[in-house]
């Protein structure tokens, strides 16, 4: 399993080097969960999405920060 854990590592330094970018796909990851969902659970992925571009922006801010 260490494999995995490096293998997140780099996904997660990817996501916080382009913190501004990924924001979108979160919208656009958001919408395409909804439309497949029908509907069904929208405010889990609503709350996941927000939770999810709030931590984009504070990752964001802390770059321009540095």
């Amino acid at each position: 399993m260490s494999g995995t854990g490096g293998a997140f590592n780099r996904i997660k330094k990817a996501v916080d080097d382009n913190a501004e970018k990924v924001q979108g796909a979160v919208g656009k990851a958001a919408e395409a969960a909804k439309k497949a969902t029908g509907g069904a659970h929208d405010d889990k992925i609503d709350k996941g999405a927000g939770a999810a571009t709030e931590y984009l922006r504070k990752r964001a801010q802390e770059d321009k920060k540095e």
